[in-house]
């Protein structure tokens, strides 16, 4: 008697989005909602972070260094494990956005910049994309309004060009991505932190985005 093939696990899924976006929220609530473990980003131990805010050009390399180093040993951790695993923040960003960002705002070297992309390629091979990365699509004052009300201090020194700066890397990086499943969710418009029956819609999305990996 033939049995029917397994149908493969969905092991990663990853939330992209700039600082303030809600991506911490929403792994929080697609974790409970769908039983999914959460892995986010380290910012609470985070050796580099607030340094890095007092002096950009000074940190920025060994920041990002951290950043790429947690995130990809994240991915190994899901794609060695059996168990559905929601990201907060994905290796793609520190690479496409943030270092080339401060590279492009004369923060981080050219020498340190080449030596960082080169590392996070030869990662980068090594593991494979999200089965669905869900993008988080916000404008400034979304994040503005987002980052005021969690209050970090670290994030005090932060100006609207930066925050301008990362979203048009976002959107350069969003409207080329080809590596996998992709779901956009307009945080302008969605609510999903204050309303239950805004996050009861991206639930849905999200469910029709994993139906369709079948």
């Amino acid at each position: 008697m033939n049995q029917e093939p397994a149908q493969p696990i969905v092991k990663h899924i990853a939330i992209a989005g700039n600082i303030g976006a809600g991506k911490t929220t929403l792994c929080t609530q697609l974790g409970k909602n769908f039983g999914w473990e959460v892995h986010y980003e380290s910012t609470d131990d985070n050796p580099y972070l607030s340094d890095f805010y007092v002096d950009m050009r000074r940190w920025s390399f060994n920041l990002q260094i951290f950043f790429l180093n947690n995130r990809y040993q994240q991915v190994l951790k899901i794609l060695q494990g059996d168990t559905t695993v929601v990201q907060d923040r994905t290796i793609y960003e520190d690479a496409y956005i943030f270092a080339p960002n401060l590279h492009d705002m004369g923060l981080m070297t050219s020498r340190d910049f080449d030596n960082y992309f080169s590392l996070f390629q030869t990662m980068s091979s090594q593991i494979q994309p999200p089965d669905l990365l869900i993008y988080l699509r916000a404008g400034i004052p979304t994040l503005v309004n987002h980052i005021q009300r969690r209050g970090r201090d670290y994030e005090g020194n932060m100006s609207l060009d930066y925050l301008r700066r990362l979203n048009d890397r976002y959107e350069q990086w969003i409207s080329g991505y080809k590596e996998g499943k992709l779901l956009v969710i307009n945080a302008d418009e969605i609510d999903f932190i204050d309303s239950p029956e805004d996050l009861g819609k991206v639930v849905n999305m999200v469910s029709a985005e994993l139906h369709g990996l079948f």
